[in-house]
C-alpha cells in the first residue's frame, strides 16, 4: 500500500485528491493548503485524512511514500526538492519548474535518492493523444508536416504565471509526444492586457528538424472555449477536439505537388478529397490514468512516460518562447546539452 499526501488544494487539488481516494494499492492519508477554510472541507469529506497548513509539518509527520504537487508555479522546484530530499516519491503537477536548470536538478536529485519524478501532463495519459499517437507511429497520417492548436476560454486568469506557462505546456507536451522530436528554435509573440508584464494571449511557433512546424495559440480573454489541435500529414489529416463527443476525426485529404521542375506549365498541383471518419476510442479519464500510472511505476519500479526528461524537454521550451516574448517575438534556437536525452524521448514516443 503505497501511502499519498496532496500539497494543493486549489483548482486542481480537489479533482486529484478524488482520484487517489478511488486508487486500488494507494492510501491518501495526508493533505497539505495553507487555506484552513479549504483543509476544513477536505476533513469533512475524508475524516481519515491528515490535514497540514505547513509542508515541513507533513513531511516530518512521516504519513506518506509519496506526495502529489498541485501549488503555483513558483513553488514547484522548492517543494519538489524537499520531498526528493526525504526520501519521496514526486508527482508534479505541469510544468515541472520555472527554469531548465531546476528541472535538471530534480532529475539528479531523484536519481541520487533512486525515486520517481512525474510530471502531470495529464494529456499524454488521455485517450485520444494515445490514439493519435498510434495512427502517426503506423504512418496512417503519412509524413505529418505540422501540428497547431487552439486552446482558447474566458479565464481563468492566472497571476503567478502567464497564458504560454498557463495553457501552452498541454498543447506542447503534445506536439513533442506525437512528434518524438524536440524543436530546434522557437519563437513567441503575444499581449498582456490585464496584468502589465503577464501575458494573456500567446502565439507561439515551434520549428522541427526536418522542415516540421508546431504552432500554438492560447488565450484566457476569448468569448468561446475552444481545445482543439490538427495534425497535418501528407496521407491524411487529424483533428483532435476534446470539446466534441467524438474527439478524432480523420479527412482523407491532402495536396499532391509535382515533381520540381523548371517548366512553369508542368506546375501543377492537384488536390485529394476523400472522407472523413472518427475512429473507435476506449475513452477514460486522463487523470485518473495519470495518477494510476504514478503509483504503477513506483510500484513497478518503471520510468513514467512522463518523467523528469519529459518536463525538462516542454519546460526549455516554455524558457525559451519566455525569452522570444521579452525580445517582441525573435526567434531563439534550443540549443540544449541533452543528445542522450532527446533520444530517450524518442524512443518512448515511439
Amino acid at each position: 500500500m503505497i501511502r499519498v499526501g496532496i500539497v494543493g488544494f486549489g483548482y486542481w487539488g480537489p479533482n486529484i485528491v478524488r482520484c487517489f481516494s478511488d486508487l486500488p494499492g494507494t492510501k491518501l492519508t495526508a493533505v497539505c493548503d495553507k487555506s484552513l477554510d479549504r483543509l476544513k472541507q477536505i476533513k469533512e469529506r475524508y475524516p481519515v485524512v491528515q490535514a497540514f497548513d505547513d509542508f515541513d509539518q507533513l513531511l516530518a509527520a512521516d504519513l506518506i511514500d509519496a506526495v502529489v504537487i498541485a501549488t503555483p508555479t513558483a513553488s514547484h522546484f522548492a517543494l519538489a526538492q524537499k520531498a526528493l530530499e526525504r526520501g519521496l516519491h514526486v508527482m508534479v503537477e505541469k510544468p515541472l519548474a520555472e527554469t531548465t536548470e531546476q528541472c535538471r536538478d530534480l532529475i539528479m536529485l531523484a536519481e541520487a535518492k533512486n525515486r520517481t519524478l512525474f510530471v502531470g501532463h495529464v494529456f499524454l495519459h488521455s485517450s485520444p493523444v494515445i490514439k493519435l499517437r498510434e495512427m502517426v507511429a503506423e504512418g496512417e497520417l503519412g509524413r505529418i508536416n505540422y501540428i497547431s492548436s487552439r486552446r482558447l476560454n474566458l479565464g481563468p486568469v492566472r497571476r503567478d504565471v502567464n497564458a504560454l506557462f498557463d495553457l501552452a505546456t498541454h498543447d506542447i507536451s503534445m506536439m513533442l509526444y506525437l512528434l518524438g522530436d524536440r524543436p530546434i528554435r522557437v519563437s513567441c509573440s503575444g499581449i498582456d492586457l490585464l496584468q502589465p508584464g503577464n501575458h494573456d494571449v500567446c502565439n507561439l511557433t515551434m520549428h522541427f528538424p526536418e522542415n516540421r512546424m508546431g504552432m500554438i495559440h492560447v488565450s484566457w480573454i476569448d468569448p468561446r472555449k475552444e481545445r482543439v489541435l490538427t495534425v497535418v500529414g501528407d496521407r491524411k489529416m487529424a483533428v483532435y477536439d476534446d470539446l466534441e463527443q467524438e474527439k478524432i476525426k480523420i479527412y482523407d485529404k491532402g495536396i499532391v505537388a509535382p515533381p520540381a521542375t523548371g517548366d512553369f506549365a508542368d506546375f501543377q498541383i492537384s488536390y485529394r478529397y476523400g472522407g472523413s471518419y472518427s475512429p473507435f476510442i476506449n475513452e477514460r479519464e486522463p487523470l485518473k490514468a495519470e495518477c494510476a500510472d504514478f503509483i504503477r511505476c513506483i510500484a513497478d519500479n518503471k520510468i513514467p512516460l512522463t518523467d523528469g526528461e519529459n518536463g525538462l524537454a516542454v519546460v526549455e521550451v516554455l524558457e525559451a518562447a519566455n525569452q522570444s516574448l521579452r525580445e517582441h517575438g525573435a526567434p531563439i534556437a534550443i540549443d540544449s546539452e541533452r543528445g542522450a536525452n532527446d533520444a530517450t524521448l524518442l524512443k518512448r514516443a515511439r
